[in-house]
């Protein structure tokens, strides 16, 4: 259990993180799972601005910053010191990223360090749009999804899917994958030490809602995140060796119109929107239970 752990903060107060932002609960629990035996390379973005205003620092565990675009390919280049100075198997390595910086920016550095088969943990704290830049549109962003960049809404798009499939795409280089969501921070913690414990890449996409950015009220952000599981707007599941399992699965379906409406970045949608959006989220379900149900390697 999360509660179970040292008592003591490696990820300290006083950073300057906007009211009722879910990426410091994330930073929080990775450290707490990690221990002070943790290293992090923080690609730019917010979290890297609101932990670490100059001159002071929200980190209590060796910390890198790194370009948009490079964090995976420093978090080798760390890999590869550990296992030359012989301390690597008592160090976990951890890579932050947020979406705009991980399926976007950064992505083409993530799939090189999956395939040279980097042993690290890269959490990719998911909120859905280039939120420290201003709020842009990313591959992360839901389609008819309102930014400064689609202010109609999010309109090109890939035909088949509502965001773009990342966990699958990196499962597909042979990593331990896995989906998280700030609202169930044990599940979270679980995922987090399946991954230290794994001998290769791991990624975790933790869904992480921002007031900001989303237009919602700053006390809504955990009760957001809920309805996004209870929606199934984002399933909470693993890949291993290829296999995916649903680790958790809302005991009944709450229409996702409930979701989107708490919203101002969805204020916008029609009915006929809002009911191809259901038809998405209804079809991604059904088609993760079947895989489960098969338990057949899809990689």
């Amino acid at each position: 259990m999360i509660n179970a752990l040292p008592e003591r903060e490696l990820f300290a107060p006083g950073h300057t993180a906007c009211a009722g932002c879910a990426a410091p609960m994330v930073a929080r629990t990775i450290l707490k799972v990690g221990g002070p035996d943790t290293i992090v390379c923080n690609a730019t973005g917010c979290m890297e601005v609101f932990t670490t205003p100059y001159p002071r620092t929200s980190w209590e565990v060796p910390w890198i910053h790194s370009a948009f675009e490079n964090a995976a390919a420093v978090a080798s280049g760390v890999d590869r010191a550990l296992k030359k100075l012989g301390t690597r198997d008592n160090t976990n390595l951890v890579v932050l990223g947020g979406d705009g910086g991980t399926f976007d920016i950064g992505f083409g550095a993530l799939s090189g360090a999956l395939e040279r088969g980097h042993k690290f943990t890269y959490v990719c704290y998911d909120n859905e749009a280039y939120m420290n830049t201003g709020i842009q549109r990313s591959g992360a962003t839901p389609k008819y999804a309102n930014t400064t960049t689609t202010p109609a809404g999010k309109k090109i798009h890939g035909k088949s899917e509502f965001t773009k499939q990342l966990p699958f795409i990196v499962a597909a280089h042979g990593a331990y994958v896995a989906t998280a969501n700030i609202a169930f921070l044990q599940d979270f913690a679980n995922k987090l030490k399946k991954s230290f414990a794994f001998n290769g890449p791991s990624y975790i996409q933790v869904f992480a809602p921002c007031p900001t950015g989303w237009y919602h009220p700053t006390d809504q952000t955990v009760e957001i995140a809920k309805l996004a599981f209870k929606t199934n707007v984002f399933p909470l599941y693993e890949i291993e060796n290829g296999v995916l399992t649903l680790n958790r699965k809302p005991p009944q379906q709450v229409p996702v119109e409930d979701y989107l409406l708490k919203q101002g970045r969805f204020k916008h949608l029609t009915k006929e929107e809002i009911a191809e959006i259901q038809q998405h989220v209804n079809s991604d379900w059904e088609r993760l239970v079947k895989l489960e149900e098969s338990k057949l390697k899809i990689f």
